[in-house]
């Protein structure tokens, strides 16, 4: 058994730099330990690529040091880009009701592209006004708020100490009571004015809404909202109460367009009617051209004084109340199938034009030439 030891020791030639060998187990065995260990120590100066990120003892600190910084970029832009929203539609907000505010306060009407008189009628009525206070007025404050939040969230330090949390809460609330309000007015809108138009206030809704919904999404969670729904729910309950309260004790609907009655009556045109215009009233005559209106809307009267007496007789002009207005009275059945929804409302060409017109529009769209004559 020796020899059968040696002989096999001694033919290896990696094992023959430890000659002589002995027989002992035990010396073999510790020789082989020893070149274990070598070819494991070897093995661990090797490059070793495949590691999974994490894995090695020198690479778990990179992946936790640069992995939060992306989403907390990106989480930072797109609040940024929320207010920056928030405050743009603020602004156009607050021009708008500032310009109304100033309507009101210098008892002037407002230039209604569509809804014509109707529009003005809505807003010169009782329901315009909140306790007393232009409703104009109080617009114009929770606009201008709401464009002062989204500008200082955009910052980090925000004035007077507030912290970010309690900022986004006042514009949450001021969204919610926007919103609220747009809700109850379209109510009033529908119910007190049926068959009226007013642009502004459905701007003012449509900017309302969108305030409130940015806020929603972008700038909560959905687990952040659920705390908040009964703040919400209470602060639009309020709003609505306070503004029920409000007309209930003014009695608005007595001396809105809803309620009243008003019998039929002409206007007198007082204006003279120079040479243009009674050209043009009589080509738009000649090609077929319509003038709907209706005999309370100032802003008809008003384009009828632009053609002047003379010229204003030869209009082909639509009256869609002839019998009077009161609640529940439809316009006559030729506005209906022109698809009038405002006055004055005109209708060239098949082409319609809602609003005042300046004679010179007309007479562009028209086709009028003053130079050709209609016979």
């Amino acid at each position: 058994m020796a020899s059968f030891l040696n002989l096999s020791v001694s033919s290896s030639p990696f094992l023959s730099r430890w000659q002589p060998i002995r027989s002992n187990s035990s010396v073999i065995q510790g020789r082989l330990d020893f070149v274990g260990k070598s070819w494991h120590q070897r093995l661990m100066l090797l490059p070793l690529k495949c590691l999974s990120s994490g894995s090695g003892p020198g690479q778990e600190s990179e992946p936790e040091a640069e992995t939060p910084n992306f989403p907390l970029s990106s989480s930072s832009s797109s609040s940024n880009f929320t207010y920056n929203l928030c405050a743009a539609i603020g602004g156009i907000g607050f021009f708008e009701t500032t310009y109304l505010t100033y309507l009101k306060l210098t008892n002037s009407d407002a230039f209604c592209p569509i809804g014509g008189g109707t529009c003005g009628d809505i807003l010169n009525s009782d329901y315009a006004f909140v306790f007393g206070v232009p409703l104009p007025l109080i617009g114009m404050a929770a606009y201008g708020l709401v464009a002062t939040l989204g500008l200082q969230l955009t910052g980090d330090d925000l004035p007077f100490g507030v912290s970010k949390s309690n900022a986004r809460l006042m514009l949450l609330g001021c969204t919610t009571s926007m919103a609220a309000s747009s809700a109850y007015f379209l109510y009033i809108l529908s119910t007190k004015f049926a068959g009226s138009s007013c642009s502004y206030c459905l701007i003012s809704a449509m900017l309302s809404f969108s305030l409130f919904f940015i806020t929603l999404k972008m700038s909560f969670g959905l687990l952040e909202l659920q705390k908040f729904v009964a703040l919400q729910i209470c602060i639009a309950s309020l709003v609505i109460v306070t503004l029920n309260t409000s007309y209930s004790a003014s009695g608005p609907a007595s001396s809105s367009l809803a309620e009243i009655e008003l019998p039929y009556y002409s206007t007198e045109i007082t204006t003279p009617s120079n040479h243009f215009a009674l050209s043009l009233a009589r080509h738009l005559h000649s090609i077929g051209a319509k003038m709907y209106g209706a005999f309370w809307c100032s802003h008809c009267l008003e384009q009828k004084q632009m053609f002047g007496h003379e010229a204003a007789a030869l209009l082909d002009y639509v009256e869609c109340f002839p019998e009077g207005y009161r609640k529940g009275t439809k316009i006559v059945k030729a506005c209906t199938d022109a698809g009038i929804e405002g006055f004055p409302t005109w209708v060239i060409n098949g082409q319609v034009l809602s609003g005042e017109q300046e004679l010179s529009e007309l007479a562009q769209i028209s086709g009028f030439n003053e130079s050709v004559q209609p016979s």
